[in-house]
């Protein structure tokens, strides 16, 4: 993983290119001279919060061939339904 660093006046000038960097690692992107943004990928961003992916997220993505799904533990067992 590499950290890349931007000025807000290389980000505006190359947003295409700040893309591509954040595949391999977080960009910062500084306003006067400070870090102000980190721009990251979806997906790690969804690694960091802990979120779950949907199947319906996942099936409207383009590549969702590559993405791992994880399926909750049932713990519930099955009950005879009463139709009386």
């Amino acid at each position: 993983m590499s950290i890349t660093t931007l000025s807000s006046r290389d980000f505006n000038q190359d947003a295409s290119g700040a893309k591509h960097a954040a595949e391999h690692g977080p960009v910062i992107i500084t306003d006067r001279g400070r870090p102000a943004h980190v721009l990251i990928t979806y997906s790690e961003y969804r690694r960091l919060t802990g979120k779950r992916t949907r199947i319906s997220e996942l099936l409207a993505m383009p590549d969702a061939a590559a993405t791992e799904l994880i399926w909750p533990e049932n713990k519930e067992l099955a009950q005879a339904a009463d139709l009386a």
